[in-house]
């Protein structure tokens, strides 16, 4: 099994370095106030990948935040809950035992 995994794993590597040595032109990036930028097409590539992945990894984040923060609100009620029906009651004040005679 590892060694299907390792095959698998080269032949990703060998296929990603092939699709870089194919699109090794330059690509001219152009920013605002006649800014451009020249590098290889499999860099403007990886960097939007590379910058959508932080994207999603940053909304998700802070999703899972909210979502935490939520769990641990609602755990806190819960205690508070169960606090207040397991605390005693307190007696009742007609509610006096005679002694038998």
């Amino acid at each position: 099994m590892r060694a299907l995994i390792w095959i698998l794993r080269l032949l990703l590597f060998f296929l990603l370095f092939g699709f870089a040595v194919k699109n090794d032109h330059l690509a001219n990036l152009f920013f605002f106030f006649g800014w451009q930028w020249q590098l290889p097409l499999v860099f403007v590539i990886l960097l939007s990948f590379a910058a959508g992945a932080l994207l999603g990894v940053t909304a998700t984040f802070a999703s899972l935040l909210r979502k935490h923060r939520e769990i641990r609100r609602l755990r806190r009620q819960v205690e508070r809950m169960e606090r207040s029906q397991t605390e005693p009651v307190a007696p009742a004040a007609d509610a006096v035992t005679a002694e038998p005679l």
